[in-house]
């Protein structure tokens, strides 16, 4: 085995992913295809759980499982004592479905439904993380009826929101989510549930962007969130004993990106939040994160088989694949970059430039705007990488195309996680016309 440019590569000149040969793993599960290298995952999550062992800091690592669930998926979250962040009925039926501890579940939301709430009360979730007053009002009836205590947190909008590089500390008060922390509606939320019988507070959480590189951002809104708590403590005697501060960092996509290493982000937060503990008598908060897309997303590779070629004279060359926006909606929803390498041809020079297209009825199903490749042929395997988060999880049967199958790898073993779809699976919930002839 070689390395070419970062990558692993065996003595056929093949992608190695997960010590499995990327060809042999379309050969046997077809294309398009998810393929997930575990060891790259268990590394990630491992670091983010260590960093608080080695600052003594009580915490829970949540999976935020809308990067990508399964039950398969679910249960190497556990493996890997992660809790679990799940976002709809479904999700959590996944969960319940994998045998995931149902007090390391957290339930978030800005519209969950009576029967959702149900259903988490019902199998005595370890939290749920309330949106809004509506919210409020309807789990106190719920946990009543049912005799049930509720932990919650307050999910709130601290006036902070980061992206990449950037951050600023003012305009995130206009969200869907949460309550703000900067007009008083935190405030009343909280007299709403601190002394409520069937409702446990356990403290706040915030969510201030994704793909972050940088540290500030989390370390401005950690003090905005411990000043309020504070406040709560000074003014009610009331202990908040968890701080959730969400997830949001970054993963490398390109050669362009820069993201930090998960301890990096950790030790930071830690940081602020000892200081600012240390100069009350504020007991410190066990902290809890959620990383998503920097667990599952640079583990995912997809691959494609490559079709048919068109050249535009003096614009462009297109490289039409078997997949497309069906199985990754990102770069023609909001224009994600990505980079690929033809998976049989890691041995040969790229001397082409190509525009990778999908196979949908869209003139925006591109995957790549532009990439250096070797010359191309049909048949040729194209693997994108970093496709672990938000592509399988956003992918559709738009134009009544097949979803694909998801594969994990790991030291040279591979299973199946999801199969692929079939025509059969399109149609199982068609029903046939009935009416009348009218």
């Amino acid at each position: 085995m070689v390395m070419v440019s970062e990558h692993a590569v065996n003595e056929k000149g093949h992608l190695l992913i997960g010590g499995m040969d990327s060809l042999e793993l379309a050969k046997t599960y077809g294309t398009p295809l998810f393929v997930y290298d575990l060891s790259l995952i268990r590394e990630r999550a491992r670091a983010f759980i260590n960093t608080f062992k080695e600052q003594n800091v009580k915490a829970q690592v949540a999976y935020a499982s809308k990067a990508f669930s399964s039950i398969a998926m679910y249960q190497v979250m556990k493996q890997e004592n992660l809790s679990l962040d799940v976002v709809s009925a479904g999700e959590l039926f996944t969960a319940i479905k994998a045998g995931y501890p149902v007090d390391r579940i957290h339930f978030h939301g800005n519209n969950k439904s009576k029967d959702e709430l149900l259903l988490a009360i019902e199998h005595k979730i370890g939290c749920i993380v309330v949106d809004n007053f509506y919210e409020i009002e309807l789990l106190k009836k719920l946990a009543k009826e049912h005799n049930q205590k509720v932990n919650i947190l307050l999910r709130v909008t601290p006036g902070v929101e980061a992206h990449t590089h950037d951050y600023i500390t003012t305009g995130q008060q206009d969200s869907k989510f949460g309550f703000d922390l900067m007009n008083g509606q935190a405030d009343l939320a909280f007299q709403q549930v601190y002394q409520d019988e069937w409702i446990q507070l356990l403290g706040l959480h915030c969510h201030i962007g994704s793909q972050i590189f940088e540290t500030i951002g989390f370390k401005v809104a950690a003090e905005k969130l411990i000043k309020k708590m504070f406040e709560w403590f000074n003014n009610y005697q009331f202990q908040c004993t968890v701080l959730n501060l969400g997830g949001g960092f970054g993963i490398k996509y390109t050669k362009e990106d820069t993201p930090l290493e998960p301890s990096v982000y950790v030790k930071e937060m830690i940081i602020v939040v000892k200081d600012l503990v240390a100069e009350t008598q504020f007991a410190m908060p066990e902290i809890w994160i959620e990383p998503g897309r920097s667990l599952v997303g640079d583990a995912g590779t997809s691959l494609y088989t490559i079709g048919s070629e068109k050249e535009v004279p003096d614009v462009r060359k297109y490289l039409a694949v078997d997949g497309g926006m069906s199985d990754n909606i990102r770069p023609a929803l909001y224009g994600a970059v990505y980079d690929a390498v033809i998976a049989n041809k890691m041995d040969e020079q790229r001397e082409e430039d190509y525009t990778i297209a999908g196979k949908c009825c869209e003139s925006g199903d591109k995957l790549i705007d532009n990439i250096s490749l070797p010359k191309a042929e049909p048949g040729d395997i194209l693997a994108m990488f970093c496709t672990g988060a938000y592509g399988y999880a956003m992918a559709s049967n738009y134009n009544r195309l097949a979803r694909p199958a998801v594969v994990f790898v790991e030291k040279g073993k591979h299973q199946l996680a999801v199969r692929r779809e079939t025509l059969e699976d399109i149609v199982q919930l068609d029903l046939p016309f009935t009416l009348e002839k009218g």
